[in-house]
């Protein structure tokens, strides 16, 4: 599951490796424009195993991984993997991420970043301060990196949290999710993978706008936090008594 807003240029690479390794393909366009658009009713006219969900009007990633997600899981399937259109993610990675997933079919498999070269000094800032508050808002370090998003996720317990939460609708959402999915005891496995930003790609991280939502995302996590600690510690502690 690819959401894709004006990737039309870099989609195609990421669809081809995830075909060779015969696994259906689910593009979410987020209100793309014609180029985009064209790119995309392209592959899927190529290959029956892609389809095409198209939002309308740009929502934001959050609001288009949501709509895969709910989409996947209304077409019968039980896990997806999630990653990015623009090719910043290894995509050799891939079938260690399908690995785990057979070994731990119950649990999300997260992408831990490694990055390369060239990696923007602003977003690594950013990485730190919001690992620190997901730190907070699970009283754990049980999440390594909550903004990655090379992930599997298994949809039952995922696509239940969608239609009970109203979860964020743009970068917080990676961020949202994961911390919830702690809340409610789901296992997490992590894998290290290359992070890699390629000279003249193309972000859609708007900075004031996204790190306000997930300043607003970090607030209300915090509160929800505090109501759940008893549990939250009370869990901790039958693990490290384990």
């Amino acid at each position: 599951m690819i959401p894709v807003y004006e990737h039309g240029s870099t989609v195609g690479r990421v669809v081809s490796a995830i075909r060779a390794l015969g696994l259906d393909c689910l593009l979410v366009d987020d209100g793309s424009g014609a180029d985009c658009t064209r790119a995309l009713d392209a592959l899927a006219a190529s290959d029956p195993a892609v389809q095409v969900l198209r939002l309308p009007v740009n929502q934001g990633k959050g609001a288009a991984v949501q709509a895969g997600l709910l989409a996947a899981d209304g077409g019968g399937y039980r896990h997806a993997l999630q990653i990015d259109a623009d090719g910043q993610h290894a995509l050799a990675d891939i079938p260690r991420f399908l690995a785990e997933c057979r070994s731990h079919p119950e649990a999300v498999i997260c992408g831990r970043p490694i990055f390369g070269h060239g990696t923007p000094s602003s977003r690594l800032y950013w990485r730190h301060l919001t690992r620190f508050w997901v730190w907070v808002n699970t009283l754990s370090f049980d999440i390594h990196d909550a903004m990655c998003g090379f992930r599997i996720y298994p949809l039952r317990p995922v696509t239940a949290l969608l239609r009970q939460d109203h979860l964020g609708r743009r970068m917080d959402f990676d961020i949202e999710i994961l911390v919830r999915l702690h809340w409610s005891g789901l296992p997490m496995r992590w894998l290290d993978t290359l992070i890699s930003y390629p000279p003249g790609g193309t972000s859609h991280f708007r900075l004031w706008l996204d790190n306000v939502l997930i300043t607003r995302v970090h607030t209300v996590l915090f509160f929800g936090m505090l109501g759940r600690s008893p549990r939250l510690l009370a869990r901790k502690l039958a693990r490290s008594g384990s």
